[in-house]
């Protein structure tokens, strides 16, 4: 198989579980992140596998960097290249509105709309070269709902809903699917970074009941993938069978 997944967010969580699942599956993979390190050794794993994996190192939040980085990609690469899979973002802090910390704003805003948007604008042009492709954007059930001290985070993946079903109408007309991803509860790096490094305050997020984990979602995402291409599912919501919304849980 010749075609390639571009990931962003590949070094951990769902974006590494999508990088594992689609080379079990044969795909080569456009792996991205910010810590080289993980990059490579990501990389020297899973071409293991007998794919190709080619790694770029940068931050979604820098435009330059994101359109200088898919610029070293070769014509054997992007001319191959049928699914993207918008997945770098992340939550910083819960505190209410007067209380929030605006640098925290500003790094959510930035990766999770903006990241998106940005490497999207560089990506679809290929597709549409491609004349056809897949995009994956990875929201959350904070996308549907809003829950306390939630806010600006929920604000951001309301956005990211909101522009999976503007670019799947932008884009109907070129043969390229685009589906909303919206998971519930799922045991990643997510909820360290959400509360800075507090170790004790993630682990109590998931006390008390099975979470999803990064390998649910990205099974869920090759499913999706390998619907025939006049089948697209544009918004799907999984959620651990423990919860029933944003906020209620069976612990």
């Amino acid at each position: 198989m010749d075609k390639y997944v571009f990931i962003t967010g590949a070094t951990s969580g769902i974006g590494e579980a999508c990088a594992r699942k689609f080379a079990q599956e044969g795909y080569n993979l456009v792996v991205t992140g910010r810590r080289q390190e993980r990059l490579s050794k990501l990389k020297d794993e899973l071409t293991q596998l007998g794919i190709k994996v080619v790694d770029l190192c940068f931050d979604v939040r820098n435009l330059e960097a994101v359109e200088a980085a898919v610029a070293t990609l070769s014509p054997d690469v992007t001319n191959q290249l049928e699914i993207l899979i918008n997945n770098a973002g992340l939550a910083v802090g819960r505190d209410t509105i007067d209380q929030g910390v605006v640098d925290d704003w500003e790094r959510m805003i930035d990766t999770n709309i903006k990241g998106l948007l940005y490497v999207s604008k560089t990506i679809i042009p290929i597709l549409k070269q491609n004349k056809k492709g897949h995009i994956f954007n990875i929201g959350s059930i904070a996308g549907k709902e809003v829950y306390p001290m939630g806010n600006v985070y929920c604000g951001t993946k309301h956005a990211v809903d909101a522009l999976s079903k503007a670019m799947r109408i932008d884009l109907v007309n070129h043969q390229i699917k685009v589906t909303n991803i919206a998971p519930g509860a799922v045991e990643t790096e997510f909820s360290v970074v959400r509360f800075k490094g507090n170790q004790e305050m993630a682990d109590a997020t998931y006390k008390g009941f099975d979470p999803l984990v990064g390998k649910d979602i990205a099974d869920t995402i090759y499913f999706v993938a390998s619907r025939p291409q006049h089948v697209t599912i544009n918004d799907l919501v999984i959620m651990p069978t423990a919860q029933a919304s944003a906020v209620v849980f069976n612990k």
